[in-house]
C-alpha cells in the first residue's frame, strides 16, 4: 500500500506515516460500504441518535489530545485547537435535537372525506463520498457526516491529507460510538485518491475546500444523477460605516482576519471603511496586529501560527509584492518567515484597490488590505465586485442601515456588528464560486434524505 507523510507546519519535521489508500482499495471500501448502508438505514432512527450522543461524549472525554493531534498536524495553534472541538459541541447538540422532527413522515393533506390522504416522507441517499478540510476538520466535517449518518446513510470519508490523522481520530470515536466501521469508513490519501472515490457509484457527492478543486469535481461527476454539493472559498469584505466606534470594533475584526492564521473561508478578506473614520479605524487595526503573539502552536500564548500548506506562502508573497508594486503600503508584516516551517508575517496592507490581487483573489492566510470609500453606495459596489459570495458584514450604530446595505450585498451569508461567524440554526451556503447547496440548519440535514411523496387513496 503506497504511504502519506504528515509534516508539522511549523518546523518542517516528519510526525507520522500513514497507509495511504489506492484505487482498488477505494473500490473495496465503497463494496463495503454499498452493502452495509441498508442495515444502518433500517435500524429506528433512536438508536442512530445514540451513537451520534456516544460521539459526543468521547470528543468532550478526550478534547485535549485531539486537540495535540490537530495542532501537530495543521499547525493550528492549541487555544483554537480546543475552541474547535468545544465549538463541535453545539453542532452536535443541534443535530442531535432537530433531526428527528425535521425527517418525520407527516401528512400534508387529507380529503374531507378521508379517502385520499398525501404523506411525506425522507429516504437516506444511500452512499456519500464526503471529501473534506483541513483547516476545519471537525467543524466541516461535521456538518456533512453527522446529518448523514443520522439520516441512514454510509460515508466514505476523505479527510484533506493535510488532516489525515484527525480523520482517522474522528473515525475512531465514530467506531467506538457504536457507528458499524462499514457505515463510516475513511479514505486515506491526496488527490488520486479523492479522484479514485469520485469514481465509485456514490449516490452523493460532498466537498469542501477551494473553488478550483471544487471546479474539478464538478466536471468530474457531470453527467452523472447524483447529489453534489459544493461548499468553496470566500472573499468576504466587511464596511465599516462612518458612525461605528473603530476604538471599539478594530479588534473584533482584526480577528475575524487573522484567527487561525487567516485559514478560514469566511475569513475577513478585505475591509472597507468610511474615509470619516478610515484614520482612526486604521491605527486601532494596526495596534490590535501588533500585539498577535506568533510562535509555536502548542504554545498556549501563539495566536498566529504556520500556514498549513506551504505552497500558500509563495501565494501571499506574490499578492504582497502585486500590491506594493502597484502603490500599497505595508504597514505591519509583509513577508515570509525565514526559516523551517511554513511562516507569513500578519501583513497590513492600505493603499489598496482592485487592481491589486489582494482585493480581488482569495489569500486564505494572514494578510489584509484596507480601503477607503467615501459612502454607503461605493461600499456596496466594491463588497459586490467578487465572484465570490461567502459572508459580508456591516459595522453601524444602525441597524436599519445596516440591514438596507446588507440586502444588496449578493452573500449567503451576512453580519451586522459581527464577523466570521456561523450558526448550526441558519443554513451555511453561497453565491458564485463560494460553492453551490447548502450545510447546517434543518435545511442541511434534509440535504441527506430524499423526500417521497405518498398518495394513499383508500377504497
Amino acid at each position: 500500500m503506497p504511504a502519506l507523510k504528515v509534516v508539522n507546519p511549523a518546523n518542517g519535521k516528519l510526525v507520522a506515516t500513514l497507509e495511504a489508500d489506492d484505487a482498488k482499495s477505494v473500490a473495496g471500501k465503497y463494496r463495503r460500504a454499498r452493502a452495509a448502508q441498508p442495515d444502518w438505514a433500517r435500524r429506528p432512527l433512536d438508536q442512530r441518535l445514540a451513537a451520534l450522543a456516544r460521539f459526543r461524549g468521547l470528543v468532550v472525554a478526550q478534547t485535549e489530545a485531539l486537540a495535540r493531534v490537530l495542532t501537530d498536524e495543521v499547525g493550528k495553534p492549541i487555544a483554537q485547537s480546543r475552541n474547535e472541538l468545544r465549538g463541535l459541541l453545539p453542532r452536535l447538540d443541534f443535530f442531535l435535537t432537530e433531526t428527528a422532527a425535521t425527517l418525520r413522515s407527516r401528512k400534508v393533506h387529507s380529503e374531507a372525506d378521508g379517502k385520499l390522504e398525501e404523506r411525506i416522507s425522507h429516504e437516506p441517499l444511500g452512499v456519500i463520498a464526503n471529501i473534506s478540510a483541513w483547516n476545519y476538520p471537525w467543524f466541516v466535517g461535521s456538518n456533512v457526516f453527522v446529518p448523514a449518518l443520522l439520516a441512514g446513510n454510509a460515508v466514505l470519508y476523505k479527510p484533506s491529507e493535510y488532516a489525515s490523522m484527525t480523520g482517522l481520530e474522528i473515525a475512531r470515536l465514530l467506531h467506538e460510538s457504536g457507528v458499524p466501521e462499514d457505515v463510516f469508513i475513511p479514505v486515506v490519501g491526496a488527490g488520486d485518491v479523492g479522484a479514485a472515490l469520485l469514481a465509485q457509484g456514490v449516490d452523493g457527492v460532498f466537498f469542501t475546500g477551494s473553488y478550483a478543486t471544487g471546479r474539478r469535481i464538478a466536471e468530474a461527476v457531470s453527467g452523472r444523477m447524483v447529489k453534489l454539493q459544493l461548499e468553496l472559498g470566500g472573499k468576504d469584505p466587511i464596511y465599516v460605516a462612518d458612525d461605528a466606534d473603530p476604538a471599539k470594533i478594530a479588534a473584533g475584526i482584526a480577528d475575524g482576519a487573522f484567527y487561525n492564521t487567516g485559514q478560514s473561508c469566511c475569513s475577513v478578506e478585505r475591509i472597507y471603511v468610511h474615509e470619516k473614520v478610515f484614520d482612526a479605524f486604521v491605527d486601532a487595526f494596526v495596534t490590535e496586529v501588533r500585539g498577535y503573539v506568533r510562535g509555536d502552536p502548542s504554545d498556549d500564548k501563539t495566536y498566529i501560527g504556520p500556514l498549513t500548506r506551504a505552497p500558500q506562502v509563495d501565494i501571499l508573497d506574490a499578492q504582497v509584492k502585486d500590491a506594493v508594486k502597484k502603490g500599497a503600503k505595508v504597514l505591519v508584516g509583509g513577508k515570509r518567515v525565514r526559516g523551517k516551517g511554513n511562516w507569513f508575517e500578519p501583513t497590513v496592507l492600505v493603499n489598496v484597490d482592485h487592481t491589486m490581487d489582494v482585493m480581488r483573489a482569495e489569500s486564505f492566510g494572514p494578510v489584509i488590505g484596507i480601503m477607503p470609500v467615501k459612502d454607503d453606495a461605493e461600499a456596496v459596489a466594491l463588497m459586490n465586485d467578487t465572484e465570490y459570495g461567502l459572508t459580508a458584514g456591516v459595522y453601524s450604530t444602525s441597524r436599519t442601515r445596516a440591514e438596507k446595505i446588507l440586502d444588496q450585498v449578493h452573500s449567503g451569508s451576512v453580519y451586522w456588528n459581527c464577523c466570521d461567524r456561523v450558526s448550526p440554526r441558519l443554513p451555511w451556503s453561497g453565491v458564485g464560486h463560494s460553492g453551490m447547496g447548502l450545510t447546517l440548519s434543518t435545511y442541511g440535514i434534509e440535504a441527506f434524505a430524499r423526500p417521497k411523496a405518498w398518495h394513499l387513496r383508500s377504497g
